[in-house]
């Protein structure tokens, strides 16, 4: 790699360094998403909701859930005598309508044997719409908010401005022979019913229609949390059920990297960490020159061979043929270095070897004894293998 390209990649680490040292300097955007999830903490989010309803509702059963309405309430009903083994009220905040036709029978059924239900979202099923009578329309107006009112005596003259997060829809037509008005949403001196409790049965339906007055921003607004703690006011004493989706992190990420990238600070330290490995990987990719190997030499196996084949031969007790094979290459010996013919093992021959080996006669002729006598014998005992050994030893 040479020295140009080293420079470029160089400046090239410096302005992504840099580039992320300025971005992460500047203020993170808020987020005005209306996500209406319990771990949210953007201003649309119900964390501060979740940790203060324990103190809306002293001495209350809280249950939260994370399935459908049909899915928590159809195991609580017993068919044996057409009752819930349950009662309470079925919490619901949503921006839009979460309900589907299966749920909404289910709830009406709930409802109907003298259960409460409470929902604030902007939009209803139309299944709950027919069978409550009722109607809901959205209100055009100029105005970025609009002030937020209850019915009730001890509130009546209070009024709430939310902001941000204001809805416009408002209930247009409802049935006035059955249904309460309990609050409103006004913009000059037009007002629009915005907050109404249905009965249905033996049980009620409370439906809101500014599912913003349970979020973050507007409950640490002003005295907006007065107004949440106004209209949950109208929730019977029991057990309440909250349906909340993120309780089961079904809103959640499944990646197993979800809460590193949740948190700004780990976030860039794992971009920057996978900027240098790739940086490193580029700069290890040339090629290297292979390893080369270290040949050992071959080495000499003839004596280790030579002891093998003899552990053999004296494993199977072979003792005349071993001396044999020692008869053999001794006498080989003698003629390929010596030069001397080994036909007859005569006095000529130790003559001859005396010679040229300068080795003590009498020790020559010890072995040419051994070997007539090994040759006119048929058996041989592993004391003649030790004996004729120690002879042939002695004149190498």
């Amino acid at each position: 790699m040479n020295r140009t390209l080293k420079l470029y990649i160089a400046f090239l680490v410096l302005i992504i360094v840099g580039i992320i040292v300025i971005d992460s300097g500047r203020p993170k955007p808020i987020n005005w998403t209306p996500s209406y999830t319990i771990q949210d903490k953007i201003p649309f989010g119900l964390y501060v909701f979740n940790k203060e309803i324990p103190s809306l509702f002293p001495n209350q059963k809280i249950t939260r859930f994370g399935t459908t309405v049909y899915e928590f309430l159809d195991p609580k009903y017993r068919y044996s005598d057409s009752t819930y083994v349950v009662k309470g009220t079925l919490l619901m905040i949503s921006d839009d309508n979460t309900l589907d036709d299966t749920s909404a029978d289910e709830l009406l059924y709930f409802v109907d044997h003298g259960n409460t239900a409470f929902l604030s979202m902007q939009s209803f099923p139309k299944k709950l719409m027919d069978s409550l009578k009722f109607d809901c329309s959205t209100n055009m107006s100029l105005q970025d908010n609009m002030r937020q009112k209850l019915s009730a005596n001890n509130v009546k003259n209070q009024h709430y401005n939310f902001g941000k997060g204001s809805g416009n829809v408002s209930f247009q037509s409802i049935d006035s022979t059955t249904t309460d008005v309990l609050g409103y949403q006004q913009t000059d001196s037009i007002k629009h019913a915005n907050f109404i409790r249905v009965p249905y049965g033996t049980g009620y339906f409370l439906l809101h229609t500014q599912p913003a007055a349970f979020s973050n921003y507007v409950l640490l607004k002003d005295k907006n949390a007065e107004y949440c703690s106004a209209i949950l006011s109208y929730i019977p004493k029991g057990e309440l059920f909250w349906q909340s989706f993120s309780y089961n992190d079904q809103n959640i990420s499944g990646s197993p990297m979800r809460y590193i990238l949740s948190q700004p600070a780990l976030k860039w330290a794992w971009y920057l960490f996978l900027i240098g490995m790739l940086v490193f990987m580029f700069f290890n990719a040339k090629r290297r020159q292979r390893i080369i190997p270290i040949k050992e030499p071959v080495p000499n196996t003839t004596v280790d061979f030579t002891k093998t084949i003899g552990n053999l031969y004296l494993q199977e007790g072979s003792h005349h043929l071993i001396i044999e094979k020692k008869i053999i290459y001794f006498l080989e010996k003698i003629r390929s270095e010596y030069l001397i013919d080994t036909f007859q093992l005569d006095e000529t021959f130790v003559k001859r070897l005396h010679q040229k080996t300068g080795k003590d006669p009498v020790l020559i002729e010890n072995v040419v004894r051994l070997i007539q006598k090994h040759r006119n014998e048929l058996v041989s005992t592993q004391a003649d293998v030790i004996e004729i050994s120690k002879a042939i030893e002695k004149l190498k």
